[in-house]
C-alpha cells in the first residue's frame, strides 16, 4: 500500500520544475509527482532550477535559483524587494495578467463552493501605480541608523526603502523627510526586543482631492526629544500638511496604532472628497486608500443596488459614512450602524459638512442595530455591507435571514469569505447573478469585488 503521507520532495534538493499556477498570494506553484512546491518570483510555463527550502506533510517551499524561461506576463526589471516585503507581490506580473488573475482566483472559489455566479472582467486602473493615499511604515535601526521600510515576510528583518511603488510618491517624499529629521535630531527608533526607544512608525495620509497632508509619529512615550523642532521643519519642507500628530503606543504589539492621539500641529483630522462629498477623516479612521478606484467601486455599488430615489437603505459597517452619505444622494434615507464609536462621530459629521440630512448613524453591533430596527418596523429596501477580511459573523448572517431585506450588496474584500457567506445566505434564500470584481489594490494579491444578491 502506498504510504500517501510520504512527500514527493525532500529538503535541500535541487530541482528543475515547471510553474503550473498562481496561489491566492501571488506565489508561483510547481508539482513534483503530485507534490505542491510554492515559490516566490515564479510565474505560470516558466521553467526553473529551485532549492527545497522547507518540507511539510502536503506540500512544501522552495527558491529560485536560476530561471530558465521566462513568461511573456513577465515585468523585466521588477524590483525584488516589493516581493521579499510583500509590498507589491505582483509587481513581477503584467498588469493584464494581475486583472485576469483576481477574476479567476474568484471563479476558482465559487466553483469550489459550488455556486452558479458569473464573474465579470475586473474593472482595472489607467495608472495602476502610485495609488496609495495612506502609508504606515515602520521606524528600526538597521546596522546602527535609523531607517524606514518594510519587513521582510514571516519577520521583523527591515528592508530599507524610499520608493515603495504603489504608494503615492508625495507620501513617499514625506516619510524620507520626517526619517532625516529624526536621525538630525537623534530621535531613537523603537527597540522591539526591550522595548525601548521612542519612535516606532510613521503615518502619513494625503487627500487625492484636497492635497492635504497628516502626519502621524507612532511613538512609545509622548516624551519625543526636539518635537517642538522636528514639527516647524515638517511644515517648512512639505507645505501640504496640515496636521502633525503624536499616536501613544507604548504595549509589546504588533498592532500599529494605540488608542491616545495628540495633535501637535493643525487639525485633528484630514479632509478629502469623494463623488461630491467631502470627508474628514481622523488618525485611526478606516478610508479606503485607493481613491480613484473607491469611486469605481461605489459608483458600482450603487448601480448594483438599482437606487431610484424611493429606497431606504441599511449600511451596516458604515465607518465614516463613505459610503452611506454617497448612497443617500441616491435614496429616499439611509442608516448607518458601525461599532466603532469614533467613527460614528466622523460619520455625523460628515453628514453634517455636507448638508446631507437623509441619513442616521448609530452605534452598536449590526446584527444588534439591524434586529432593533426590525422589530420597530423599519422598512428596508436594500442592505449594504462592507465587512473586514473575516466576512460576516454568523450571527449577522442570521440577523439578515430575520430582518429579510429583498436586496443585499456585498461588498467584499476577501473572495473566500465572500463565497463562504454566500453559500449561508443562499440558506435564507438569496441568491446572485454576477460579481463584479474591482481592482483597489493593483500589483498585491487583494481582490475587492461587488454582489448583489435578491430573496426568491
Amino acid at each position: 500500500m502506498t504510504n500517501l503521507a510520504q512527500p514527493a520532495v525532500t529538503k535541500n534538493q535541487d530541482l528543475e520544475v515547471t510553474i503550473q499556477d498562481l496561489t491566492y498570494e501571488g506565489m508561483g506553484v510547481a508539482k513534483v509527482a503530485g507534490f505542491p512546491l510554492f515559490i516566490e518570483d515564479a510565474l505560470p510555463g516558466e521553467k526553473m532550477q529551485v532549492h527545497v527550502l522547507k518540507v511539510q506533510k502536503q506540500y512544501g517551499f522552495a527558491k529560485v535559483v536560476k530561471r530558465l524561461t521566462d513568461s511573456p506576463d513577465r515585468v523585466a526589471g521588477a524590483d525584488g524587494a516589493y516581493i521579499r516585503t510583500g509590498i507589491a507581490p505582483l509587481s513581477i506580473l503584467a498588469y493584464p495578467a494581475q486583472l485576469k488573475f483576481k477574476q479567476r482566483q474568484i471563479e476558482e472559489l465559487y466553483k469550489k463552493a459550488r455556486l452558479a455566479i458569473d464573474v465579470l472582467p475586473t474593472i482595472g486602473m489607467k495608472h495602476p501605480l502610485g495609488y496609495r493615499n495612506k502609508a504606515q511604515v515602520p521606524v528600526r535601526m538597521v546596522n546602527g541608523e535609523l531607517q524606514t521600510g518594510f519587513y521582510k515576510k514571516h519577520s521583523h528583518d527591515l528592508v530599507p526603502i524610499e520608493d515603495f511603488l504603489i504608494q503615492d510618491p508625495k507620501i513617499d517624499h514625506a516619510i524620507v523627510v520626517v526619517r532625516d529629521l529624526l536621525r538630525k535630531y537623534k530621535v531613537p527608533a523603537y527597540d522591539e526586543r526591550t522595548n525601548r526607544g521612542v519612535i516606532r512608525n510613521i503615518m502619513v495620509r494625503r487627500g487625492h482631492a484636497t492635497r492635504q497632508m497628516m502626519i502621524v509619529l507612532v511613538s512609545r512615550t509622548w516624551q519625543v526629544p526636539h518635537l517642538k523642532d522636528i514639527v516647524e521643519e515638517i511644515t517648512l519642507a512639505l507645505p501640504e500638511v496640515t496636521s502633525v500628530v503624536v499616536n501613544l503606543n507604548d504595549k509589546r504589539t504588533n498592532v500599529i496604532l494605540g488608542r491616545k492621539s495628540k495633535t501637535i500641529y493643525g487639525q485633528d483630522y484630514l479632509l478629502d472628497k469623494l463623488l461630491g462629498s467631502e470627508f474628514q477623516i481622523s488618525p485611526v479612521s478606516f478610508y479606503q486608500v485607493n481613491p480613484v478606484q473607491t469611486e469605481v467601486l461605489y459608483t458600482q455599488a450603487i448601480e448594483a443596488a438599482g437606487l431610484t430615489g424611493k429606497e431606504t437603505v441599511i449600511d451596516a459597517y458604515s465607518g465614516i459614512g463613505t459610503i452611506s452619505l454617497t448612497m443617500a444622494r441616491h435614496a429616499k434615507h439611509v442608516y448607518g450602524v458601525e461599532v466603532v464609536e469614533s467613527a460614528v462621530r466622523d460619520a455625523q459629521a460628515n453628514a453634517a459638512r455636507n448638508h446631507i440630512k437623509n441619513v442616521t448613524f448609530e452605534v452598536g453591533k449590526a446584527e444588534d442595530v439591524i434586529q432593533k430596527w426590525k422589530d420597530a418596523d423599519l422598512p428596508v429596501d436594500v442592505l449594504m455591507v462592507d465587512p473586514p477580511r473575516k466576512g460576516l459573523d454568523k450571527s449577522f448572517i442570521d440577523a439578515v435571514g430575520y430582518m429579510k431585506p429583498p436586496k443585499i450588496v456585498y461588498v467584499s474584500c476577501n473572495p473566500a469569505t465572500l463565497a463562504r457567506d454566500l453559500q449561508l445566505l443562499a440558506g435564507f434564500g438569496y441568491t446572485a447573478k454576477q460579481t463584479q470584481p474591482v481592482d483597489m489594490f493593483p500589483q498585491t494579491q487583494h481582490i475587492e469585488s461587488i454582489t448583489a444578491l435578491t430573496l426568491d
